[in-house]
């Protein structure tokens, strides 16, 4: 496995693998899952990015790697999940962070940017989860985490025809998953986070979204990649064994919201 750093494995030490690991919310769902004793494998296709979060883990203690990883590649997610049997023996949690998302009016939304969003967000988390939890059944013990979006369960403004529909498929996936793999000890469950403030919602959101968002959820502000990667740690946790094909919204209230004010 192609790895930028590394400390010493212990001995059947759970091992978690987050896609789109290098920054945002899966950065933080790599160091929380660090902290609680799993070797974390950082995998995106921003490999600087994905090496500079694994040597901040190793350098806190943790153990950790970083690979390159495009998630919508077929023989790329082979490959990486082959050399994690070969290096490690076990893929225990699969955090499916990767995703892309582009802003174009429905009407004039670009055929080519459609189909790769959904080769990114739909076709990775299948490619991963697959190989993921084959690696799972081995030892009747396994967590995926489906990052997907309050976008996958009803329209959030306009723009999002790929993002949206992506993410309410990914939520269609995450029940499937959840329903095939119980008999055999693995969880599927996936987390609906409103806006988060991270690197791609600061290059997509308008300041005039921003403040038309904030309006629509109660707690009146954005989350963070915290509050979302704690909700991943419960996810994950042996507490969290009989909750599976849940789709849980980490979103200040939003979709239980409608009008507001007196």
């Amino acid at each position: 496995m192609s790895s930028a750093v590394a400390s010493e494995a212990t001995p059947n030490a759970r091992v978690a693998l987050v896609t789109g690991g290098a920054k945002g919310i899966g950065a933080e769902a790599c160091r929380r899952l660090a902290a609680a004793g799993f070797g974390v494998v950082v995998a995106d296709l921003d490999l600087p990015e994905a090496e500079s979060t694994a040597a901040a883990i190793v350098a806190a203690g943790g153990r950790a790697q970083a690979i390159p990883l495009d998630v919508g590649d077929p023989a790329g997610v082979q490959s990486a999940f082959a050399e994690l049997d070969a290096r490690e023996g076990r893929c225990d949690v699969l955090v499916n962070c990767a995703g892309i998302a582009k802003v174009f009016p429905f009407v004039d939304f670009p055929l080519e940017n459609f189909v790769d969003t959904m080769r990114v967000n739909v076709t990775g988390t299948f490619l991963c989860s697959q190989h993921a939890a084959r690696l799972m059944i081995r030892h009747r013990w396994g967590r995926i985490v489906n990052i997907a979006s309050v976008a996958g369960m009803r329209a959030v403004g306009t723009g999002r025809t790929a993002y949206g529909t992506s993410k309410g498929a990914v939520i269609a996936l995450t029940r499937q998953m959840a329903v095939e793999l119980a008999e055999h000890g693995v969880t599927v469950n996936a987390i609906c986070p409103g806006p988060v403030d991270t690197p791609m919602t600061r290059v997509l959101h308008t300041e005039k979204f921003r403040q038309e968002y904030r309006k629509a959820i109660p707690m009146d502000r954005y989350g963070t990649t915290g509050e979302m990667a704690a909700a991943v740690m419960y996810l994950v946790s042996d507490d969290a064994g009989y909750l599976t094909g849940v789709e849980l919204p980490v979103d200040g209230g939003f979709l239980a919201s409608g009008a507001r004010g007196i």
